[in-house]
């Protein structure tokens, strides 16, 4: 196709979903580094592209915006951009997309209830929800763009963000070496339990280790994040205290990091850190953390069991049941998953000492916009 000189992708879904979709926009800055590349996610998910350097713009709309929030969206939207991808199949990103792009392409559901939206889009990838990693399927709407696919996630800060975190290293007596636990995710269903994230701490504290402890901003998160460090003297508590972006520098310097499926485990997947990923209900073929380097159009992971891939230890749940691809035991998001909070600590004390023994390199130089 004639190269456009401007796109919009289009994201309105979750942070994880956004920060798995940069490797589209790098894909697609790195095959048309003349185009002027915008983004529209959902307010509150755009803290993760804050530093992004393939990006001019994030345009943001609520997750349940008002029709006059519509309204003034789809005006501004109209025709702007040459190309338009929607790399959510729902009713709402589609129409985005067709109202923003003289040309447009996306991913559809192939079934009669969707046929209309196949019609609204010029170019149509059909959307697998079950055996394709994330990351590949939304490179594969740039297969008809004649677009080369990059796979790699993107996570960058800036020389301001590098230098709060560096503050607040120092402020905190941190000088050597140091492991990040994130043991609290948005949703319950994907936590693990306090009495494990205590013993595992202790371990690596006892290992010369000192901890750093993350978390969202939320109430809940940020009392969990309290309650664990109580139990783990000289542990630095930041739960809410940093931004996504700081938070990757931080995770950038780390000597290992353990935490749940989140947005953070992707992050510090993305940027080399070892990682100990804790999954329960999630299907790792889909979400697994994208390994830093990795290239092959193939998944990263299957679906069954604990696996090893580049600097990540993806530790499974157990059970008949494991993955059920449902939110908790109870089906919804506020319930508890058994296959978590069954987990042995002594499981991820074990993976943690196979991935510092792999760990020979120096912590990464903490530079602003690293990828």
């Amino acid at each position: 196709m004639k190269p456009p000189r401007s796109i919009l992708v289009v994201v309105t879904r979750r942070i994880g979903d956004v920060l798995l979709a940069t490797p589209v926009i790098r894909s697609l800055h790195r095959h048309w580094p003349d185009a002027a590349i915008d983004v529209l996610v959902f307010a509150g998910t755009d803290g993760v592209l804050a530093a992004n350097p393939d990006l001019r713009e994030v345009l943001v709309i609520a997750e349940r915006p008002t029709a006059g929030a519509h309204l003034a969206l789809a005006k501004r939207l109209w025709r702007r951009y040459d190309l338009s991808i929607s790399l959510v199949p729902s009713d709402r990103p589609t129409l985005y997309a067709w109202l923003a792009g003289r040309c447009s392409t996306g991913l559809v559901v192939d079934s009669p209830k969707h046929r209309w939206k196949q019609w609204l889009l010029d170019r149509r990838v059909s959307y697998d929800n079950a055996n394709t990693h994330t990351v590949n399927l939304y490179l594969r709407t740039l297969d008809m763009l004649g677009v080369a696919a990059t796979p790699e996630v993107v996570a960058g800060w800036s020389a301001g963000d590098a230098a709060k975190v560096s503050h607040a290293l120092k402020s905190a007596g941190i000088s050597g070496e140091f492991a990040v636990l994130h043991p609290s995710p948005k949703f319950p269903y994907k936590s693990w339990t306090a009495d494990g994230w205590r013993d595992t701490g202790k371990w690596l504290a006892a290992q010369g280790l000192q901890l750093v402890l993350t978390g969202g901003p939320d109430a809940d998160e940020r009392a969990c994040v309290a309650t664990i460090a109580q139990t783990l003297p000289g542990a630095i508590e930041l739960a809410g205290k940093l931004t996504l972006n700081e938070t990757a520098c931080l995770l950038a310097q780390a000597r290992l990091y353990i935490g749940p499926d989140t947005a953070v485990t992707h992050l510090a997947a993305a940027l080399g850190t070892p990682v100990v990923a804790l999954f329960g209900p999630t299907d790792p073929v889909k979400w697994g953390p994208w390994p830093a380097g990795f290239t092959g159009k193939h998944n990263p992971w299957q679906r069954y069991g604990s696996q090893h891939a580049g600097k990540i230890l993806l530790l499974q749940g157990t059970g008949m049941c494991v993955p059920c691809m449902h939110e908790g035991c109870k089906r919804q998001i506020n319930s508890l998953s058994d296959c978590l909070q069954q987990l042995p600590a002594s499981r991820v004390i074990a993976a943690a000492a196979t991935l510092l023994k792999e760990r020979t390199m120096p912590p990464t130089q903490v530079n602003p916009h690293v990828q």
